[in-house]
């Protein structure tokens, strides 16, 4: 049998624009040969649909969908994810859903055992978990059809397993020839790895070929990779498909070959292809054309822009510089630089004279009251008046270049720098952000290379730089790492060697700071734990760590 891994970039909600796209995948699969094309998890719906999942309407929607694609499949069969109602009256409404189709009808439909709850995953709100597994049958074969977590659960394999089942042991008991994975299962550095070393633990352990066919495209924080394989059993990669790009392989049963695409190694190209991806898709999907960059002549609004260029080239990428009497020549030569660089349009719109009409307006309610944050953060906020409203006129999105570094400690401000549609660097810490530009700079200089060297600085007062208020970075970012993504505590983190002074600095700042990030733009997701929907922490809070009181002698 040739199976067909059909890697699709649906958009949640736009179910007759996903039905043309699966129609179109499997008429291609089918035109190279496939006896099967295999879709992503929920695509008939796209992932995550998140309230959606609410309206009956939808609901209904999508199952007339599949009945639509039903009658397709005399064409080709499909393995097609949607979601299902639950006839029974305990238990929740819905199932996250496989249904196989061919010869013109619903030949079986299975559903999904695993629900996750944890970081950017919330299915146990919506789902009811299927109690029984079975292989599907086609033309003689047996195929263990799972959804995505269903796999991810293997006791040999894992430490500890999250649940109680484990739906590969069922199926290959039960006699499956295969494994097929469907899967909607969000990038984030260095999960490939841990993802390979998992399907070919599952591939040995059952002495069976692992189909994993995954979604690809960014849907609001998250950014899918694709990268669907076929791991065969004997643990080797026989078919493989690109990564941030729709694309179709082909695998044979028979031979045990398959199309094998070449896959980036290094992880600084690889986040730069996620960002882009996931601004391209949130700009298209959003139903914008352009795009607007604050450039400040630094790294990160630096970093920001030749991403945006990337995602969708230069024509839809417009940069403004708003200089201030703090700004120095030098920031507005390399801002200039930058965009001449990227071949985008650029536009100056100084801000000194709004600054100085703020600063009138408020004489009598400031008068002998020392200048402080409050001027700073007046010239931040009027730069994002100024994106806002070239926002509203153009009908462009403001992307926002704020760093995960500066977001987590809360060195941005609100309503100011903080404004914009997408945080593209939002879950890049500031290292990192160098390290990228690097990349970016790999086959000559776009960033220009002052913007790399000259210390960072908000320049909103005289010889102003980020370390007059922020550790340095080098050591700010590993603190942050362990106690946001990691989720250490206090005392662990100075275990590790960090200054104890430092350590609860930061963490202080870290917690102060949630009500700011509770109205930051949502940010495009590369790490293991990022703001937003994969991190809900309480605003109203004082995190204490416990010390218990010493008992008397």
């Amino acid at each position: 049998m040739k199976i067909a891994l059909v890697q699709i970039n649906t958009t949640v909600g736009a179910l007759q624009d996903n039905v043309a796209a699966i129609r179109d995948g499997a008429g291609r699969a089918k035109a190279l040969g496939a006896d099967l094309a295999v879709f992503p998890e929920m695509t008939i719906i796209g992932y995550p649909p998140k309230d959606l999942l609410e309206k009956g309407w939808f609901i209904d929607g999508n199952l007339a969908a599949l009945d639509e694609l039903a009658e397709f499949s005399g064409e080709i069969p499909m393995v097609v994810g949607y979601v299902d109602r639950n006839p029974t009256d305990t238990g929740k409404r819905l199932f996250n859903s496989a249904a196989l189709l061919a010869g013109g009808r619903i030949a079986s439909r299975h559903h999904k055992s695993l629900l996750p709850t944890y970081d950017v995953f919330d299915e146990g709100r919506y789902f009811e978990p299927t109690p029984t597994v079975e292989p599907a049958s086609l033309d003689g074969h047996a195929l263990g059809i799972t959804i995505c977590e269903d796999i991810w659960n293997d006791k040999d394999f894992f430490n500890t397993a999250l649940y109680h089942d484990d739906p590969p042991r069922k199926l290959v008991g039960a006699g499956a020839e295969l494994i097929v994975s469907i899967n909607a299962s969000p990038y984030s550095i260095g999960k490939r790895a841990l993802k390979l070393d998992m399907l070919r633990a599952i591939a040995t352990k059952y002495e069976r070929p692992v189909v994993y066919v995954n979604q690809v495209g960014g849907n609001d924080d998250l950014i899918f990779d694709g990268a669907s394989l076929v791991m065969s059993a004997d643990g080797t990669v026989v078919a493989q498909a690109r990564e941030f790009d729709e694309d179709l392989v082909v695998f044979d049963t028979e031979t045990g070959t398959g199309d094998v695409r070449e896959i980036e190694t290094d992880d600084q190209p690889r986040v730069l292809k996620a960002l882009a991806l996931g601004v391209r898709d949130y700009v298209a999907k959003c139903g914008f054309s352009d795009v607007v960059v604050g450039l400040s002549g630094g790294i990160d609004s630096a970093l920001v822009a030749a991403i945006a260029v990337d995602a969708l080239g230069p024509g839809r990428v417009h940069g403004v510089s708003m200089p201030s009497e703090y700004s120095s020549k030098g920031s507005l030569a390399d801002a200039e630089a930058l965009a001449r660089n990227l071949g985008i349009d650029y536009r100056v719109i100084p801000i000194t004279r709004v600054v100085h009409a703020f600063s009138e307006a408020f004489s009598e309610e400031f008068r002998g009251l020392p200048s402080d944050i409050t001027e700073e953060n007046l010239q931040a906020r009027i730069r994002g008046s100024v994106l806002m409203a070239l926002s509203n006129k153009h009908g462009w999105l403001v992307l926002n270049t704020g760093n995960k570094s500066e977001v987590s400690v809360g060195y941005c401000t609100l309503y100011g720098d903080m404004v914009g549609g997408i945080g593209v660097i939002g879950d890049v810490p500031k290292t990192m952000v160098y390290e990228l530009a690097r990349a970016i700079n790999g086959d000559g200089e776009v960033i220009p290379e002052t913007t790399i060297t000259k210390p960072p600085s908000a320049e909103l007062r005289p010889d102003q730089k980020d370390t007059d208020s922020l550790p340095e970075y080098e050591a700010l970012d590993p603190i942050l790492r362990a106690y946001v993504e990691e989720g250490k505590g206090r005392d662990e983190i100075i275990a590790a060697g960090h200054d104890r002074a430092l350590v609860e600095r930061v963490i202080g700042m870290v917690d102060r700071n949630e009500y700011k990030r509770r109205q930051a733009a949502p940010v495009l997701k590369v790490t293991g734990k990022a703001f937003g929907t994969g991190r809900r922490m309480p605003i109203a809070c004082r995190l204490q760590h416990f010390t218990p009181a010493r008992k008397k002698p």
